[in-house]
């Protein structure tokens, strides 16, 4: 998705960052004047100029030692004597870390109970206090707060500030300082801090250059406060990507951002898994799925361009390893070099060997089978593929020969549980008074996530099929089957929504139907 922010006109709220960002200079107490990369193999495979800021290079692996920095430093001596704390699910808090450690300053951060272990590690190494508390940044604010006010600590915002914002506008001054005639520069965002920061500078010095940000689009707060012309707290964030998993965009961030961002555009998880790929084969360095975001982007619009100066920030590389599996997985779907079908074919002697040689010399990524009738099977197959040309023609030559077959692709049930499931359909009986109702959610990473679930879902009615899948991340994916003999379907629902477990009904998902219904 695409959005083009109708700009105010003028620079209002912009202007003090005109003199904020250069007094921000201090921020290189711990912070580095990051390079730019010429990512030279992207830069071929898209036929533009592409260069990465190297953000991923500062000494906690993230920009967020800049803002944070620049707004402690700030702080009147009263305030830093108090102590300082902060809510973060990790870079910020080890930005805050960072700081209060080089100024020797009390510090406390409230991370969610879904920090990835390797930030909340980095954190503790730095000498902060650590608190653990909700699920997500929102409920972490809320307790930071809380505690805030009891304790008399300061209170350090992660994004929303003007001094937080100008720490982060440093990188826009230096990506100026490259003396690089960019066409375009790709921004992530969460919160908004850096996006504000960076377009605030570029934009009232060169105001030729694009700025476009960059949102998950299960975490678009940005896009969604620019529909409603107002900030708006998304009931739920996606955590894939969770240094950009944020519900609401902050207020100074959004006025700068009217005046001085051209557009906000969406990728979805499988395009940043692309993108940390890509980052990974030209500079060798494994980005954070949030730190990717821009790159995303960058490679979503270069579709559209040739010959453009384009400069994505590569914002962060605290990963978590255990989500690098996950990655590798969707990268090739993110890239759209791998396909997914589901094909039916003759419960047969001799029907596979025949399937299999209609695709050749093909890489087959996989091959998931198992029979279910008497007559008919379905084969789910994976394909990597060279073009969409070749991709039509194996489709063309499948229609030739009378196979019945669905693109499962884009499909989220095939793509998360399916691929990884192994087992057949529900009984006859079940399949005729067709009562399974199939709903797909999510987890929390916590301890007794699954046996909390349980406990609120009770005993009324039967669970006939449960796939759990971690994806290392702070949520993992659930698909779960349940009887439900009810004609009053709201009952289930109501009731699963008391589980506090979000869902989706599936029930009418193709792959569901095709391979376990």
């Amino acid at each position: 998705m695409r959005l083009k922010i109708k700009k105010t006109g003028n620079f209002k709220n912009s202007k003090k960052y005109l003199n904020l960002i250069p007094e921000a200079s201090v921020v290189y107490d711990v912070a580095i004047d990051s390079p730019t990369t010429h990512a030279v193999n992207l830069s071929i495979k898209e036929n533009n100029n592409i260069y990465l800021k190297r953000e991923d290079l500062q000494p906690i692996f993230s920009f967020k030692n800049r803002g944070a920095y620049n707004k402690i430093v700030n702080l009147s001596d009263k305030k830093k004597s108090l102590g300082i704390i902060a809510a973060s699910a990790g870079n910020h808090a080890q930005g805050v870390a960072l700081a209060c450690k080089k100024l020797k300053i009390k510090c406390n951060i409230v991370m969610p109970v879904t920090a990835p272990e390797n930030k909340l590690n980095n954190v503790k190494r730095l000498g902060a206090k650590v608190t653990l508390y909700g699920e997500n940044l929102a409920h972490a604010l809320v307790k930071a707060s809380k505690m805030s006010k009891q304790n008399k600590y300061t209170f350090v915002h992660p994004f929303d500030d003007p001094f937080t914002i100008a720490g982060q506008g440093t990188v826009g001054r230096e990506i100026l300082d490259d003396e690089i005639d960019y066409d375009v520069i790709f921004v992530p965002v969460g919160g908004g801090g850096l996006l504000a920061g960076i377009s605030a500078w570029v934009k009232q010095h060169k105001k030729k250059i694009k700025i476009i940000g960059v949102e998950v689009n299960d975490s678009a707060c940005l896009t969604e406060a620019l529909k409603s012309n107002k900030r708006v707290m998304l009931e739920r964030v996606g955590l894939f990507a969770d240094g950009v998993a944020v519900s609401q965009v902050g207020k100074n961030n959004l006025d700068v951002i009217k005046e001085c961002v051209d557009e906000v555009m969406t990728v979805n998880i499988d395009e940043v898994c692309a993108a940390v790929k890509d980052i990974f084969e030209d500079t060798r360095v494994l980005s954070e799925p949030s730190g990717a975001v821009a790159l995303a982007g960058l490679k979503k619009y270069s579709k559209r361009v040739k010959h453009k100066n384009l400069l994505a920030v590569s914002s962060g590389a605290n990963i978590n390893f255990q989500k690098l599996g996950f990655i590798v997985e969707r990268s090739e779907l993110g890239e759209n070099r791998e396909k997914i079908l589901s094909i039916k074919i003759p419960e047969q002697p001799g029907s596979f060997l025949k399937l299999a040689k209609i695709f050749g010399k093909l890489p087959v990524t996989e091959f998931n089978y198992r029979k279910s009738d008497d007559d008919d099977a379905y084969v789910l197959v994976g394909i990597r593929t060279s073009s969409e040309e070749s991709y039509k023609k194996l489709k063309t030559k499948l229609r030739k020969l009378k196979y019945k077959f669905s693109d499962y692709t884009n499909n989220e049930i095939s793509n998360d549980h399916l691929r990884h499931m192994v087992g057949g359909r529900g009984n006859s009986a079940m399949k005729s008074k067709n009562i399974e109702r199939l709903f797909n959610g999510e987890f929390p990473e916590k301890p007794g996530a699954l046996l909390d679930f349980l406990k609120k879902f009770g005993t009324k009615w039967n669970i006939s099929l449960f796939h759990y899948r971690n994806i290392g991340s702070a949520y993992g994916n659930i698909l779960i089957g349940i009887e439900d003999p009810n004609t009053n379907k709201r009952l289930l629902i109501k009731h699963l929504e008391k589980c506090d477990t979000p869902f989706t009904e599936e029930s009418n998902n193709k792959a569901y139907i095709d391979f376990l219904r």
